[in-house]
């Protein structure tokens, strides 16, 4: 079962998403939150799997609130999704630094949503590919420049070359149809990578690509 805890200000927002999950047999609502403070409370007391988390929130917004659960050792299982009005908000680059797993238009669909919740979880994807290659070109476009690359010495030539086609929006399948290998093969590379890296997730796998020059803006396609 997997468990949501529910960030937003608005209680129909968290109303509508409450129904749509709760109706599902794999996930389940353990808690809402119409602030970060109760939504740190929540993880800290609830441990969710997803934290689908409001940017703008009183008291204390997303942002800071997903900087402290990315942060905290003790929630290092904990996947936070963040909720944004526009689909280039330019809070979600940074949060997506800080940690956060993706995410989510507020008008998204419903089955993009549950797909969502689903791939955060099992670690397959970074959210929907369209929202996602949007999502990395912007990001390229505001990166910095790359840091030193001393990092990806760790990594072999094929898990950097996996790692770069993770940089530019591919998911599992289509990285092991470009490479000619499984799709299980593809994830173990990928996530042999992230183990190697430190990164939580393929949102900081893709920043990682990006912030150490093995993935440039223009590259997408």
């Amino acid at each position: 079962m997997i468990r949501v805890l529910l960030a937003d200000d608005q209680s129909l927002v968290r109303a509508g998403f409450r129904a749509l999950l709760d109706a599902q047999r794999d996930i389940e609502v353990a808690g809402e939150a119409a602030d970060g403070e109760e939504a740190l409370r929540g993880v800290r007391e609830l441990l969710p799997d997803v934290v689908l988390m409001d940017i703008r929130m009183p008291l204390l917004d997303g942002l800071a609130a997903t900087r402290r659960i990315t942060g905290d050792p003790e929630l290092t299982d904990v996947k936070v999704v963040m909720l944004t009005t526009f689909e280039l908000d330019e809070y979600v680059f940074e949060a997506i630094r800080s940690g956060a797993s993706g995410f989510l238009v507020k008008d998204t669909e419903p089955d993009e949503l549950l797909r969502a919740v689903r791939a955060v979880v099992a670690g397959d994807a970074l959210l929907s590919p369209g929202v996602t290659r949007r999502l990395i070109a912007e990001f390229a476009a505001r990166s910095k420049a790359p840091a030193a690359a001393d990092a990806l010495a760790r990594l072999t030539e094929r898990e950097r070359e996996v790692m770069a086609l993770v940089g530019i929006g591919l998911s599992n399948e289509e990285i092991a149809r470009r490479l000619v290998v499984s799709p299980l093969t593809a994830k173990t590379h990928v996530s042999r990578a992230m183990v190697k890296l430190g990164a939580r997730d393929r949102a900081q796998l893709v920043v990682h690509a990006y912030e150490s020059g093995l993935v440039r803006p223009g590259w997408l396609g």
